[in-house]
């Protein structure tokens, strides 16, 4: 399994009327959880791009446990549990750091597609290396 975790602090341009975190923006927060993630495994999306692919979003989930509000450091923790499957599925956990509330948990679940075809494909080989070692027991 390949986890990593991103902090995030909460902006004030993130809140809504009530003072909490808009619920809109925590897909916000997991992009930047993703992003990082696969920047950990030397995989930067710019690179992904680079080869040709890109990584639609297909499907996403959400659930709302706490309220954050501005100013709150969050861990935003990202894993990727199956290597081997033609969707990349993305699990995310938001806690506060300041208490390791749990604030909300997740998932989005990607494809791979070829840039110049916008047709669906396996992962490529070099999204498969990067993330192999993560996932030898």
């Amino acid at each position: 399994m390949l986890t990593h975790v991103t902090e995030i602090r909460v902006r004030y341009a993130d809140t809504d009327k009530m003072q909490f975190v808009y619920n809109g923006k925590y897909l916000e927060y997991f992009e930047v959880g993703r992003t990082e993630l696969l920047r950990a495994t030397g995989l930067a999306y710019s690179e992904v791009e680079k080869k040709g692919f890109q990584l639609p979003l297909i499907e996403a989930g959400l659930k709302y446990y706490q309220p954050a509000v501005y100013d709150d450091i969050l861990e935003i923790h990202a894993a990727v549990k199956e290597l081997y499957s033609p969707k990349v599925h993305i699990e995310y956990v938001v806690k506060r750091k300041s208490t390791n509330e749990l604030i909300a948990e997740g998932f989005t679940t990607h494809i791979f597609i070829r840039t110049d075809t916008k047709k669906a494909v396996r992962p490529p080989k070099e999204y498969i290396a990067a993330l192999e070692p993560f996932f030898k027991k």
